[in-house]
């Protein structure tokens, strides 16, 4: 009996595993769409809408936008789209899918290179529940991280079986999933580093007592060329891409001493925050000058500290310097040396490297408590309650990325002076109709950072919103004087400026309007106005006033489709709803004059006219 339920345990940690983890991650089938790259990854990019066609497909392996080249990426998107539309939920879906699947595969990958069931089982759990990879599966940006990771995995299996079998096929195969992998993200840059690692644990191929260690390394790293070559021509192209499209920070911009410290705080920061999961944001904003140099000191003392106990341990137990070059590694192409972007880190770098300290932890762990009396229990326990924590502490991230709004104000709260979370939750008000409270937002980010282009492009579109097209044209240029190459903003300010001179033109048709209303020149008054809401649909006053002198006139439907287009831009102005009733009755149309009284008493229940009017209508209905 003992003998079948061993036989059972890796299928029931398999369904254990994803069952928790689909679990933990469900409520991303709600999550929306945010407007940090997702537009431009998704849902506005018109290549991606259209799904699997001639011209997507060719524009996914030639397109650099974005300062990527990631063709699968694009594909994995494009076929998205090609199934579920534009259905934000169901993409999150496919790229939690892909998260499943790399925590299935890392357990069978660790489980037959190791031969180790529980360490494996805890190093898969731990990365498919740790919230630091929420950033990876919640935001659909971040496809290209879960699709990576599962060529990542695939290659180092295909690679185990090639070195049991030592055959050429499964060599040829191993390159060309790992060529693969790196079409969908470059991070599979450090892949044939980690190779190695793996050949020093948990495969022993160093272990060869016909050679020399010297000579058996030698071979090894002869063998890993073609990936190393590789590697080279993927950071090649990626370094070009990411220069040209302006991703690429220029040294004066983030001095080396700057980057060479922040690159020592964010190892430490990620090791902190992988032990103590808090105040995770989707951005974290560089400090510059006032990173205390005592950090920087602290964090490479400390670094230093467990590299020397690491390669003092690792004759007894080579796990743990397996693990911690992987960690160290892996980390190298995104820690800031070289800085693409302006974020000082990212919880989705984490994805890959925290695998490294998991098998540190997992292997360490099993080892310290192997002449423990009640050993099965206080492992299980303790893994149990640590894996437990992590899936609540993942589960309420996971709510933080429901919408831009919800994410970027979890962002405000935890960081300090984040000039990306101000700028994107100042331009998601703005989508909502909440111009004030957008344009708030957008001044912060400005005050943080003076030359944040989009959000003087997304100040620029609140303002013309509000009518200030003076303001609006003002803000195109300042976004011009940071990006003067930028086409798109150039075609925004012509578009602008036509925009202001159309309003000056329709508040001077509007001022004569008014000038003739004054004089009981109604039908001068009238045509006037026309002329104003024919320039400017959305000049509302004006709209307003036209729908009052129709009436007057008693052209009645005319008036009514007046005073709708108001309340398609303020459907809570009462007394809009008031003149609707109003006309409404004197048509005869009874039962929808009583209903808009009623919803100008919902918004101000002591509008009395509106009160009086609904009364009397209510008479009429009665006497029928």
């Amino acid at each position: 009996m003992a003998t079948r339920l061993t036989k059972y345990r890796p299928a029931v940690i398999y369904v254990v595993l994803a069952i928790s983890t689909l679990a933990i991650y469900c409520e991303v089938r709600k999550c929306e769409f945010v407007n940090y790259d997702d537009e431009e990854y998704v849902s506005k990019n018109e290549y991606v809408g259209a799904g699997l066609t001639a011209d997507s497909i060719r524009w996914a392996f030639t397109s650099t936008d974005f300062s990527n080249w990631h063709p699968l990426t694009w594909l994995s998107h494009m076929l998205d789209s090609e199934l579920f539309g534009l259905n934000g939920g169901m993409h999150h879906v496919i790229s939690l899918i892909f998260h499943i699947a790399n925590a299935l595969l890392l357990f069978a990958v660790l489980k037959q290179m190791a031969g180790a069931l529980w360490p494996s089982a805890f190093v898969a759990a731990a990365f498919a529940l740790h919230p630091l990879h929420v950033e990876s599966v919640a935001w659909v940006s971040e496809r290209k991280d879960v699709l990576s990771t599962f060529f990542w995995i695939l290659t180092m299996g295909s690679y185990h079986i090639y070195v049991r079998r030592a055959g050429a096929r499964w060599y040829l195969l191993t390159l060309a999933v790992f060529a693969t992998g790196l079409m969908a993200k470059p991070m599979l840059v450090t892949l044939p580093f980690v190779l190695l690692l793996l050949d020093y644990w948990p495969l022993g191929r160093f272990a060869n007592s016909k050679f020399s260690r010297r000579r058996i390394f030698g071979r090894l790293v002869l063998e890993k060329v073609p990936f190393f070559a590789l590697s080279v021509v993927s950071s090649a192209i990626t370094f070009f891409v990411q220069q040209g499209g302006g991703a690429v920070n220029r040294i004066e911009t983030i001095g080396p001493l700057y980057r060479i410290a922040n690159a020592f705080i964010s190892y430490m920061t990620y090791i902190v925050k992988m032990i103590w999961p808090s105040g995770l944001a989707v951005f974290y904003p560089h400090r510059f000058a006032a990173v205390p140099i005592w950090q920087a000191l602290v964090s490479t003392l400390l670094l230093l500290t467990i590299s020397v106990c690491v390669i003092y341990l690792a004759r007894k137990k080579k796990y743990l310097l397996t693990g911690w070059l992987w960690y160290l590694g892996t980390l190298v192409p995104v820690i800031g040396l070289v800085q693409v972007g302006s974020q000082a880190m990212a919880d989705r770098y984490s994805y890959v490297p925290l695998m490294g300290l998991f098998i540190m932890i997992g292997w360490g762990f099993a080892d310290l408590s192997r002449k423990w009396r009640h050993k099965k229990i206080i492992v299980g326990v303790s893994a149990a309650a640590v894996l437990a924590a992590l899936a609540v502490c993942t589960r309420l991230q996971v709510r933080h990325w429901h919408d831009s709004i919800s994410l970027y104000e979890h962002a405000i709260e935890v960081t300090d002076d984040n000039f990306v979370a101000y700028a994107g939750l100042g331009a998601a008000l703005c989508d909502e109709n909440r111009l004030d409270e957008g344009i708030r937002n957008l001044t912060r980010a400005l005050q943080i950072m003076p030359k944040h282009h989009n959000a003087y492009c997304n100040m620029a579109l609140a303002m013309s919103r509000k009518g200030k097209f003076s303001e609006a044209v003002e803000c195109y240029r300042q976004a011009l004087r940071i990006e003067p190459d930028n086409l798109e903003t150039r075609n925004s300010l012509a578009r602008a400026i036509e925009e202001k001179q159309e309003y000056e033109q329709a508040m001077d048709f509007f001022e004569r309007a008014n000038s003739f209303a004054n004089q009981d020149k109604i039908d001068e008054a009238v045509e006037y106005y026309k002329k104003a809401v024919e320039l400017k649909p959305n000049f509302i006053i004006a709209q307003g006033r036209l729908g009052l002198l129709l009436a007057q006139q008693g052209r009645i439907e005319e008036a009514i489709d007046r005073f709708r287009v108001v309340l398609s831009e303020r459907p809570d102005d009462y007394e809009m709803h008031f003149n609707v009733g109003v006309l409404l009755e004197r048509q005869d149309k009874i039962d929808e004059a009583i209903s808009k009284y009623r919803q100008a008493l919902e918004i101000n229940p002591d509008y009395a006219k509106a009160r009086v009017r609904l009364e009397e209508a209510l008479s009429k209905q009665e006497g029928r």
